[in-house]
């Protein structure tokens, strides 16, 4: 059973940084592809940016395209999340997600962190 523990949620004022961290255990970590969502009071949970078990592909959404950065560390099992510029509209719970890198959904997830940009 794969797990995911995030990190690094908190609270920005708009035009700072933030750094996410997910812990991942329990598969081999490059047997996964991975990713990020988020999902804002009252809307549905969004794509924020994905990487697939190589680290060679990576997916942005547009809302956050030359802003946020995903990368993964294999002798940490970890998956980051850099996120730079920070805009009081990303708010959000954000949670780390993981695929076998041939599936076509995310089916582990971890519990979530929030994330609260203030202007």
């Amino acid at each position: 059973q794969v797990q995911l523990v995030e990190s690094g949620g908190g609270l920005v004022q708009a035009g700072g940084s933030l750094r996410l961290s997910c812990a991942v255990s329990g598969r081999t970590f490059s047997s996964l592809a991975m990713g990020w969502f988020r999902q804002a009071p009252g809307t549905e949970r969004e794509s924020v940016a994905t990487i697939d078990r190589s680290g060679g592909r990576t997916y942005y959404a547009d809302s956050v395209k030359g802003r946020f950065s995903i990368s993964t560390d294999n002798a940490k099992n970890t998956v980051y999340l850099q996120m730079n510029s920070l805009k009081p509209e990303d708010t959000a719970v954000y949670y780390c997600a993981a695929k076998i890198y041939y599936s076509l959904k995310y089916n582990y997830w971890g519990q979530g962190t929030q994330v609260t940009v203030s202007s």
